[in-house]
This record gives C-alpha cells, sequence and structure tokens, in this order.
C-alpha cells in the first residue's frame, strides 16, 4: 500500500517542532497530548524513523525530523494558501494587533504580508511597545491580540506558546572581561520581562551596575553592544557575529513567545486565521 502523508500530520509536527513539547502543540491545535503523540507515531511510520529526541522537559528534531521539517514547509505553505485563496475574499474584519519591538521587524516584514495577501479585506492595525504592556492591553480590550515575551509560568490560558527561549548575557566579541567590576548595561525599556530579569538577577547575585542606555529599541541596544559600550541580555538566536556570550553572570530563567487573544475576540475568525500564520512562519 502506497504511504499518504496526511497534511494534519504535517502541521502537527510543524506545531511541535516549533514550540519543542507536545503540551504546547497539543494546546495550539486544541488537541490532548495523546492526539499529537498519535499523529507523531503515524508520521514516523510514513517517514520511516524517528523525528524527535525526547526528554522530560521537551523536543528537539533528529537529523530525518530536520529533513522533514524542512521539505514540508513549502507544502503547509501552499496548501493554507489555495485554502486561503479559495476563502480569503469573503472574510471581513479588522484586527488590533501588538508586536514586541525586538520582533516587529520580522512580523511586519515576513509574516504580516503573507496574511494580508490571502485575506484582503481583514484591516490589520499594529502597535509596537514593551511585553508586559502589551499584554495589559489585550487584556483591557484595546488590542484584539499580541505576540509577547514571557517568563515560563506566566502564560495564560488564552496564550499559545510560538517559541521557547533562554535569554543569555551578551557583550561585544572584544569587549574585556572584567565581571567584578561595576557592569555598563543597555537595558530594555520599562514593562519588559528582560529588563525586570536583568535587574533582578545582578541585585540577587552582588553585581553593582550603571546605566549605559535605557531604550525601547532592540537596534539601539544592539548597537550599544557591538560598540562595546555596554552589555545586555537577549535572545540568544538574536546574537550577532560581534557578540559574544557572557558565562560569568547570572543563568537567565526560561521564558516564552505567546500569541494571547483578548477575551472578546476568542472567537474571531480573522484573528484565529492571523493567528495560524504567526505560529507558522514566526522565527527567533
Amino acid at each position: 500500500m502506497n504511504a499518504v502523508l496526511d497534511i494534519e500530520l504535517v502541521r502537527t509536527f510543524h506545531a511541535v517542532a516549533r514550540s519543542g513539547r507536545f503540551k504546547a502543540a497539543a494546546e495550539l491545535l486544541h488537541k490532548s497530548p495523546a492526539a499529537i503523540s498519535v499523529h507523531i507515531q503515524r508520521l514516523e511510520t510514513v517517514a520511516g524513523g524517528r523525528l524527535f529526541d525526547r526528554d522530560n522537559q521537551s523536543v528537539s528534531l533528529t537529523a530525518l525530523g530536520k529533513r522533514l521539517l524542512h521539505s514540508t514547509s513549502e507544502l503547509l505553505n501552499t496548501h493554507d494558501r489555495v485554502l486561503a485563496e479559495l476563502h480569503g475574499p469573503r472574510l471581513v474584519g479588522r484586527i488590533r494587533l501588538g508586536i514586541p519591538d525586538e520582533y516587529a521587524a520580522h512580523v511586519i516584514r515576513d509574516i504580516l504580508p503573507i496574511f494580508a495577501a490571502a485575506w484582503p479585506n481583514v484591516v490589520l492595525e499594529v502597535k509596537t511597545a514593551s511585553s508586559y504592556t502589551l499584554r495589559d492591553q489585550v487584556q483591557a480590550g484595546k488590542l484584539h491580540g499580541a505576540v509577547l515575551t514571557l517568563p515560563l509560568g506566566q502564560r495564560e490560558l488564552r496564550a499559545q506558546v510560538l517559541v521557547a527561549t533562554t535569554p543569555v548575557w551578551v557583550a561585544a566579541a572584544s569587549y574585556p572581561q572584567a565581571w567584578n567590576e561595576t557592569l555598563p548595561l543597555a537595558i530594555h525599556a520599562a514593562d519588559c520581562p528582560y529588563r525586570s530579569l536583568m535587574l533582578e538577577s545582578l541585585k540577587a547575585a552582588g553585581h553593582s551596575w550603571r546605566v549605559v542606555l535605557e531604550s525601547p529599541s532592540s537596534q539601539a541596544i544592539r548597537a550599544c553592544v557591538e560598540s562595546g559600550l555596554a552589555i545586555t541580555l537577549m535572545d540568544r538566536a538574536k546574537m550577532s557575529s560581534a557578540m559574544r556570550i557572557v558565562e560569568a553572570l547570572p543563568e537567565a530563567a526560561e521564558h516564552e513567545v505567546v500569541f494571547l487573544r483578548s477575551a472578546q475576540a476568542q472567537h474571531d475568525e480573522a484573528l484565529e486565521l492571523l493567528a495560524q500564520a504567526i505560529h507558522q512562519h514566526f522565527r527567533l
């Protein structure tokens, strides 16, 4: 019997690969963790081998899994695009979306144009602000949804995990090692979880610091670090070749990048489709 590649199995596989957890994928796809496991087992049978290495906390792609993820990305995109072309013109709506500055360029450049082309009659209004500010505005109903970074364990039931991330301390590659002195910091704006984490962890470890730059702009913070003026905390995936990890400072706790919907927009069809697009295409 010829093997059949079920698109729903592929969608489940991508959800697990992106979130790194079966439970998070189950929440995103509104399925039970057992159903997610069955989907992955069925896909592994078709693929002819294990797709994930598993441990108690998370999963990671095997070499076969990485190949399948790469080769099926366009398949999933094409499938969803065809459905959008069939149904897109009939969907009308307005979405007020929030995005933190550090992810805004990626979402605006790489994701929103795909959504806008598929659903041309849905009007998008985008606001950038820090994660805690955006969370408050979603909870107040001022935004329909937002991409947020939150410490592990602070996620609400309405939030869908996009990706897990553990921030790291970074300095310029040429920065001198003198971590016992007053640390020059480039810190994020108020209401950013990484700002709180930086200051609280340094205080707990007994480090002294001075603020060289305080800014809502991730580009300004990046420039300050790369120039050797300060150190900061950022997603490991966002490090540039001009930076290095500072191992001597307190280890940062794991965080999650999530998509949070307002209670009023829980069943909004346009927002559901936008959430799916963001989950499918979001990258650190």
